[in-house]
């Protein structure tokens, strides 16, 4: 049975890893819209479009509260290239309908890990196991997987961030409307490759930071905890 405890226990460990890193995507993309501006005024992104920031500003907001749910289109109009008009075209309405369902689904995801780390805890308490004792060593051999899929992670991404962003699009979605021309769609103006790059740094900051924070823990609880048996 120690050996099922300690399968429960990197389980659990896994799932708090899984909730903290969609929390930072979801901390790194909404927390704070100041981020969005500073990039855009470092890429240079408004005389390509000629709009000023109040309304690049606009569209983000819309655009951000689509992908999570608070809107049910994709329609904003303000005024682009002189003209008022809708800001996303057909191509762009079609392929951030598949990124509002990979937002949502990992949003979906976090929850079904929350459910999947109390029915662990549940289970570890429910058969007596020495729950205290063995979380917090569960967690460091769950931590070490994680920083080892992270580094490769950072590896490819900070080799070359064209060539793992392109995978990442072939990854996770089934079609080629992520392929944008930026003569035509001004969307892809907006959202230059650098913007990305920041973001995913952003949200690399925010993940190591929280497991840090929870690596910590984990060393004080493991040194506090005190147990006869051993495992």
């Amino acid at each position: 049975m120690k050996k099922v405890h300690w399968v429960l226990g990197v389980i659990l460990s896994l799932a708090v890893i899984l909730i903290l890193l969609i929390t930072s995507f979801q901390a790194a993309m909404y927390a704070d819209f100041g981020f969005y501006e500073k990039e855009y005024e470092k890429y240079d992104v408004l005389p390509d479009l000629d709009m000023k920031m109040e309304d690049v500003m606009y569209v983000t907001h819309e655009m951000m509260d689509y992908l999570k749910g608070d809107r049910e289109n994709l329609e904003v109009i303000t005024t682009v290239d002189g003209k008022e008009q809708d800001f996303f075209n057909e191509q762009d309405k079609l392929h951030m309908a598949d990124v509002q369902g990979l937002f949502i689904g990992g949003l979906r995801l976090r929850t079904w890990a929350a459910a999947v780390l109390l029915i662990c805890l549940v289970v570890l308490i429910a058969a007596k196991a020495s729950w205290k004792y063995l979380i917090p060593r569960a967690f460091q051999i769950a931590l070490g997987l994680t920083a080892a899929g992270t580094a490769l992670l950072a590896y490819l991404f900070s080799r070359d961030f064209s060539a793992a962003f392109t995978k990442f699009h072939e990854i996770f979605f089934t079609n080629d409307l992520w392929l944008f021309d930026p003569a035509e769609d001004y969307m892809i103006r907006m959202l230059p490759e650098g913007l990305f790059s920041d973001m995913v740094i952003r949200i690399g900051v925010l993940f190591i930071a929280g497991l840090a924070v929870l690596l910590i823990i984990s060393i004080i609880w493991r040194k506090k905890s005190k147990i006869n048996c051993t495992n």
